[in-house]
């Protein structure tokens, strides 16, 4: 009986002092996230709300499996303008997956960020960061994806001591300098295309495709071009003495002829003029194949972006991506990217459109709906949407989340019923 009320004392004891500092630290986590969220604008609401639950109501806020601390943050395509202030998410160090990647952050990266003890994954791409970029990393780092930014400077070599990295993706930014040898890495997926890299590539990481580097014209090596050998211009042997120089005397008995002044001068004239017909000729050919040019430049430079696209998305235009509009209270937080990429099954056809179900890379279902057969202007369809969100209010009403609209697109977003549709419950399956 003794033993037993020692071990329940203990307990209550180990409780006592464990406790307290458990809610210090989600509290500690909350109080940043507000910060954060203060500090940065953001178009799309995020719903926030101090007196609520960071671990059950936030948007992309997810905690660990004992509720204890802020495990994962995921905010893409939310619009978030601006820097990241320091001290702000640098203060969420048991933050495993951070996303903020499709939003029109800029300015420097904070290094309290990169440097995050329990960080394995980091989702970036899309913004509009500079600087350099942090040479600390969490050595868990497993995917690290800044792509599609404006980041200068070399690549740290700190790279190379995160022995758990597995994908790197720093395409498109202005990065000068070698590659660091990643040997030490389990890398499997790597881009590093369209920056301003130079020299060879490392041994280590030759056996990826040609797509990992290109766009950087001064790097060689496999399975680019190979580098060019050096050749050392040989030393001169110390026995060989150059023969000593005699200046040559001019004569000066040299005199053109007035036939050969005139000979000069008329050659001289015709080739001026074949020169200048020449010059002529090229500036006319420029001016009638200006436009076809500028038109080929710009089917170049967006086919090297371009996505694949879903069924319901042919008609979606590269200049409107993530121009999805959500309506007040939707905890979604994928983007248009995302849901052109979902994988589509059609469950149903009707007189305005077809219905499909969309399945995202994070698990989340909803129902797209597209809409073929609807012409009406932008802002009359946007007044439609408004009257359809407010009768989806209804407790009986599907809630109409999103809608995206082009002048060959619209869609819809819904959520996902999995009880099937009311045709199957008011006449069976057949």
């Amino acid at each position: 009986m003794k033993i037993f009320l020692g071990s329940v004392i203990y307990f209550f004891i180990i409780l006592t002092i464990i406790f307290p500092f458990a809610f210090a630290d989600l509290k500690s986590d909350k109080q940043a996230l507000l910060d954060f969220a203060t500090a940065v604008p953001h178009l799309r609401k995020l719903n926030w709300n101090p007196a609520s639950s960071v671990c059950n109501s936030w948007v992309g806020v997810t905690c660990n499996s004992n509720r204890t601390r802020v495990s994962q943050l995921r905010l893409p395509g939310v619009g978030l303008v601006g820097h990241i202030p320091p001290n702000t998410l640098g203060k969420l160090d048991a933050l495993r997956v951070l996303s903020l990647r499709s939003n029109v952050l800029e300015g420097d990266l904070p290094s309290d960020i990169t440097s995050l003890p329990s960080l394995t994954n980091l989702f970036l791409q899309h913004n509009n960061f500079s600087g350099g970029i942090p040479t600390s990393f969490s050595l868990q780092l497993n995917v690290l994806d800044l792509s599609f930014n404006s980041f200068t400077g070399n690549i740290p070599q700190t790279l190379a001591n995160l022995t758990q990295l597995i994908g790197l993706s720093l395409q498109n930014n202005t990065l000068s300098g070698p590659i660091p040898d990643l040997n030490h890495t389990r890398i499997k997926r790597l881009n590093l295309s369209y920056n301003h890299l130079n020299g060879s590539i490392p041994v280590s990481l030759q056996n990826f495709p040609n797509s990992s580097f290109i766009g950087n014209s001064l790097l060689c090596g496999p399975p680019l071009n190979p580098c060019s050998p050096v050749i050392r211009p040989p030393s001169p042997s110390p026995a060989y003495i150059p023969p000593p120089t005699v200046p040559r005397k001019r004569s000066s008995k040299v005199k053109l002829t007035m036939g050969a002044i005139i000979a000069i001068a008329v050659g001289g004239s015709a080739v001026l003029f074949l020169v200048v017909l020449t010059i002529l000729c090229c500036c006319l050919k420029k001016k009638d194949n200006g436009g076809s040019s500028v038109l080929k430049g710009k089917a170049v430079s967006s086919g090297r972006g371009e996505k694949p696209k879903e069924e319901f998305g042919s008609g979606v235009q590269e200049h409107e991506k993530n121009k999805l509009v959500f309506f007040e209270g939707c905890s979604y937080n994928f983007d248009l990217e995302d849901l052109l990429r979902a994988s589509a099954e059609v469950l149903g056809k009707g007189s305005y459109g077809t219905a499909y179900k969309a399945v995202l890379e994070e698990s989340t279902t909803v129902v797209v709906k597209r809409l073929r057969e609807v012409v009406m202007g932008k802002r009359d369809f946007e007044q439609q949407m408004e009257n359809v969100g407010r009768v989806g209010q209804h407790p009986n009403i599907v809630p109409l989340r999103a809608y995206y609209y082009s002048k060959d697109e619209k869609l819809l977003v819904y959520d996902y019923i999995p009880g099937g549709s009311l045709s199957t419950l008011l006449h069976g399956t057949p």
